[in-house]
């Protein structure tokens, strides 16, 4: 699966153990702009949409960290971190030491309420992308919804938010507050 944007593409390839949805290896380059990672988020919640290939709503951290069998051009790895609720849940403020430049949360459909009601079976996501607005760099995101055939039902993107404004950035930001 790619995106297009400006240079070369972007390839998201999704990798799982024991049946669930562990992270998405990424080839060509990191999005550059909101929109990219929109595209990109697209592509997640498509996957996560696959029935139960995400058991519950799951944090991802974008890392520049290469798996150990890097296919040519990868870049990085978009990991699962662990569940937003549960034994597995990540705990507040940890990413504060060292701030990623995005985090994912996607709801699998079983916890997601379709925007519209023939799109039973949806997947949603969210991608933060945390700026520094003490220096004038505000914080992005986007949200996307996708129903079980993969086609995106819901999508939206702003830049200036204030992450307390809506659930699924209150929740990765609260991973970013120390």
């Amino acid at each position: 699966m790619e995106t297009t944007g400006p240079g070369r593409a972007i390839e998201v390839v999704p990798f799982h153990s024991h049946g669930e949805l562990d992270g998405f290896v990424v080839f060509g380059r990191w999005p550059e702009s909101t929109k990219e990672w929109a595209q990109l988020l697209s592509i997640a919640v498509r996957v996560a949409s696959t029935p139960g290939l995400l058991p519950t709503s799951t944090i991802f951290v974008a890392r520049e960290q290469l798996p150990a069998d890097p296919g040519p051009g990868t870049v990085g790895l978009l990991v699962a971190e662990g569940t937003v609720s549960g034994r597995s849940a990540v705990e507040p403020g940890r990413f504060a030491g060292r701030q990623p430049c995005a985090l994912l949360l996607l709801h699998p459909p079983s916890e997601t309420i379709p925007s519209l009601p023939e799109c039973r079976g949806a997947a949603s996501g969210c991608v933060l992308l945390p700026g520094l607005p003490h220096l004038g760099l505000e914080h992005r995101a986007a949200w996307v919804e996708a129903d079980s055939a993969g086609t995106v039902t819901a999508m939206a993107s702003r830049i200036g938010i204030d992450p307390i404004n809506h659930p699924d950035t209150a929740i990765l930001a609260m991973l970013l507050a120390a």
